[in-house]
């Protein structure tokens, strides 16, 4: 797989993924809706660390610095 997030990318991917993961787990939410912010969650936080998103390669975009070098 070829990096396809980086720099602003990632980092809002990262920090979108914590805000996420603590309203999943603290809020008083719905549980329905606490199964929705851990799953995307958990899709922010893995395609941050992976630096490959499949969404982001189906639309042909790529924010890594080094344009596809892993």
């Amino acid at each position: 797989m070829k990096c396809n997030v980086g720099g602003i990318d990632r980092t809002a991917r990262i920090v979108l993924g914590i805000v996420l993961l603590i309203v999943g787990l603290a809020a008083p939410i719905d549980t329905t809706w606490r199964i929705v912010a851990l799953v995307i969650a958990a899709i922010a936080l893995v395609t941050a660390t992976v630096r490959f998103c499949p969404a982001n390669a189906i639309l042909g975009i790529n924010t890594c610095e080094g344009k596809g070098k892993k």
